[in-house]
């Protein structure tokens, strides 16, 4: 997992290797449902509405999640580009960032799929908030993604 600044933009971005088929691959990460499997319990994360039907451009999806200190937090994100079995881009329209941009890659690779996300975010609270990205927002998504990481790889094996 690597971070970086542009600005007052961080970049998150990550990689992991599953042995499954783009097929299963695509399946799993494109059902907006299975965002609650590869999310900690602790955040209470629940899908309100927009996960009825299976992922498509313009899709809006509103969740409820609890990241910090046990306060509940709206977040309202649009699904706004497929590309089927290679990637899909989320962005946040309501919640506690000033900017979320979250594409999801997939593509085959010997003996499986590598999977890719790049997050593009800002923290709002101006010189507050970036005051907080090392202290709380940077280990707490640093947190999530191991989880998923190591949920996935529980789930599926780790291709080495």
């Amino acid at each position: 997992m690597n971070f970086s600044t542009k600005g007052k933009v961080y970049t998150l971005s990550s990689k992991q290797k599953l042995p499954i088929s783009i097929d299963q691959a695509w399946e799993f990460l494109s059902n907006p449902k299975n965002l609650k499997t590869i999310t900690p319990e602790y955040m209470g994360f629940h899908i309100v509405s927009g996960a009825e039907r299976p992922m498509f451009a313009g899709q809006i999806i509103q969740y409820i999640v609890t990241p910090v200190l046990g306060i509940k937090t709206h977040w309202v994100t649009e699904i706004t580009h497929v590309v089927d079995k290679e990637y899909f881009v989320d962005e946040q329209r309501f919640g506690p960032y000033a900017l979320w941009h979250h594409k999801h890659f997939i593509k085959e690779i010997e003996g499986g799929v590598e999977m890719e996300d790049v997050i593009d975010y800002k923290i709002p609270f101006g010189l507050l908030g970036r005051w907080m990205h090392p202290i709380l927002v940077k280990p707490k998504l640093t947190e999530i993604f191991n989880y998923r990481t190591n949920k996935l790889n529980d789930l599926y094996g780790k291709l080495l």
